[in-house]
């Protein structure tokens, strides 16, 4: 339960309306109720508001209705998400460490740690204050996990990783794997040892079975505020820049560098040892194969820029017309040269 008033300090909003109104939930705009807040933050669906029961509207400017209140703010969006925090997910209590857990006595253990039944805690691993290990998570030796980090059922990290603070590993993580690096010998391969490791700064979240291979060496870094969906595979030595965003299915090969305040669409790939700039935007399903400058928007595979993307794309349906199109062309051309050759 909050306040309106509350909700606009937690979020800096502007109220238009009751400010003692009180709140109980967030929901859609199609289900929300009476003492329910919901918010707008796409105008295509601007026309629900009037059909909604909700009590208060979390939106960039007051609309016509004057039975709601209004929770005004540059970004709903934002808003939301803070309100939905606040009210739904509420930081758990501490449960200790459970006796069914294996946890080294070399270990290093935090004050307010959560340690759930069938972890297991390697030798000098060291946990922050205030993070939760769930069931059956894997810490080898040597792991190092920030303050207020959840760590979700079956997630693993391998010798020497390195976690920062406020660190989210959803369920079947892998952190630490051995990179992709094998010797040609012949018709075989030699395994290259992968003694390096990875480097997961403050605010990154990992997707559940997504992957983040340890440096051959030296380290992968995954950059302050970095979100990686589900299935997403980093391969060794990859750098990738503070607040960038890869949808599922991404995967970035050994080696490359990655810059800040990237978005890669789901599907989308990334050959080794190359570069990519800053605020650089990748379509979904594109393929980055040489050194991509930032502050663009690109698709395709190999990747070019977007707008000229569009229109090659729309050309695409056309290909088999313009192929017997062009076929006849040929055919009629040859026939006035022969023409015009006996003339």
């Amino acid at each position: 339960m909050a306040t309106i008033a509350e909700l606009a300090q937690l979020t800096g909003a502007d109220i238009v309306g009751d400010p003692e109104l009180e709140i109980n939930a967030l929901a859609p705009l199609d289900k929300a109720g009476p003492g329910e807040i919901s918010f707008l933050a796409n105008k295509r669906y601007a026309k629900a508001v009037d059909g909604s029961a909700m009590a208060a509207l979390i939106t960039d400017r007051a609309l016509e209705r004057s039975d709601i209140t209004y929770l005004v703010c540059p970004n709903p969006y934002l808003a939301f998400a803070k309100v939905l925090t606040y009210l739904h997910a509420p930081k758990a209590e501490p449960q200790g460490i459970s006796p069914h857990a294996v946890v080294a006595e070399s270990a290093d253990i935090g004050s307010d740690v959560s340690i759930a039944p069938g972890a297991v805690v390697g030798e000098r691993v060291r946990i922050g204050a205030g993070t939760i290990i769930h069931a059956n998570v894997v810490l080898y030796a040597d792991v190092k996990v920030g303050s207020e980090c959840i760590l979700h059922a079956g997630a693993l990290v391998r010798e020497g990783s390195i976690l920062g603070d406020r660190v989210i590993l959803q369920p079947g993580a892998v952190i630490g794997s051995d990179g992709f690096g094998f010797a040609p010998d012949g018709e075989e391969y030699y395994k290259i040892p992968q003694i390096g490791h990875v480097v997961l700064e403050d605010d990154v979240e990992i997707g559940a079975n997504t992957c983040v291979d340890r440096g051959t060496m030296g380290q992968t870094l995954v950059g302050r505020g970095c979100k990686l969906d589900n299935l997403v595979q980093i391969g060794h030595n990859v750098k990738i820049g503070a607040h960038t965003v890869m949808a599922a299915q991404s995967g970035v090969a050994g080696s490359s560098k990655i810059g800040r305040h990237c978005t890669f669409g789901g599907q989308t790939a990334v050959a080794g040892h190359l570069e990519a700039g800053d605020n650089l935007v990748v379509g979904a399903r594109g393929g980055l194969a040489s050194n991509t400058e930032g502050n663009q928007i690109v698709s395709g595979v190999p990747a070019f820029p977007h707008r000229e993307w569009l229109k090659a794309s729309k050309t695409f349906p056309h290909l088999p017309r313009m192929r017997r199109e062009i076929t006849e062309l040929r055919q009629k051309i040859e026939q006035l040269e022969e023409q015009l050759a006996k003339e």
